[in-house]
């Protein structure tokens, strides 16, 4: 049985809010640099710059989980068309009409936040961006579930309701996840649940909550590097992520986009 997440004090929530400012304006920096002609690997190096002027410490570059095929030995994950999770930075320039979906995680004395946006580079298609929209209307769902009292399946529900409203498949191996002093802490909020069951939300609580949906599949397969997962039938994914603390009303974004 998973152990429950800590419940941090309201000054040790404070104290993640540096790590949340950081990790929103850098992916606001990040969509704002996505471009027809730029390369991923560009992405990465703004990214690793803007680290090392903070002078925080990546999540990534060194993770290396048991489904991993080595340290992943980047800053960003940047997931494009059918990439759904844990997309590999590499020498691939963005062409217009790709969907990219960014992922970003950072320590900042101690403490992590971790959050992600999807957008369609240059010319939008309309599918990719109903697909976006599905995503971020799911993330909206879940965080006004996000109450104390409430239970850890209703914020998986409601990602889950806003996926089957879109007709879209639900994978539940990867999702949201507890985090503190770490990326990837207890408990796992697979991205479809069951209402009023599971662990009881209390103040001081921190999530990372994310969802993310491939239109045609809930199957992944994994590429050639070990780390990018597709969706197994090619079709396009998408995925927007907040951390968020429980306090007692409601729950902060501690990754609100900046503006």
């Amino acid at each position: 049985m998973p152990r429950k997440p800590p419940r941090l004090s309201t000054r040790q929530v404070d104290e993640i809010r540096p790590a949340g400012r950081f990790v929103a304006e850098v992916l606001a920096e990040l969509v704002d640099m996505a471009a027809p002609g730029v390369n991923l690997l560009e992405l990465d190096e703004h990214a690793h710059r803007r680290i090392r002027d903070r002078g925080a410490t990546s999540c990534y570059i060194d993770y290396h989980p048991s489904f991993g095929a080595s340290p992943f030995g980047k800053v960003l994950c940047t997931s494009v068309a059918d990439a759904a999770l844990h997309g590999l930075p590499h020498d691939y320039t963005l062409q217009s009409g790709d969907l990219l979906s960014v992922d970003f995680a950072v320590s900042i004395d101690g403490w992590v936040s971790d959050a992600a946006r999807s957008v369609v580079v240059g010319d939008a298609d309309a599918e990719l961006q109903r697909l976006i929209q599905a995503t971020e209307q799911a993330l909206e769902h879940a965080i006004e579930a996000a109450r104390p009292g409430a239970r850890l399946g209703d914020i998986q529900y409601a990602i889950g309701e806003v996926a089957r409203a879109y007709g879209y498949p639900i994978n539940t191996e990867f999702g949201g996840h507890g985090v503190g002093r770490t990326m990837h802490e207890e408990p796992s909020i697979p991205n479809d649940g069951t209402p009023g069951t599971g662990l009881k939300l209390s103040p001081g609580m921190v999530f990372a909550i994310e969802p993310w949906f491939m239109t045609g599949t809930s199957e992944l397969v994994v590429d050639a590097d070990g780390w990018t997962l597709r969706s197994a039938d090619g079709s396009p994914a998408a995925h927007t992520e907040h951390t968020i603390a429980i306090t007692d009303s409601n729950a902060l974004v501690l990754t609100q986009r900046p503006g």
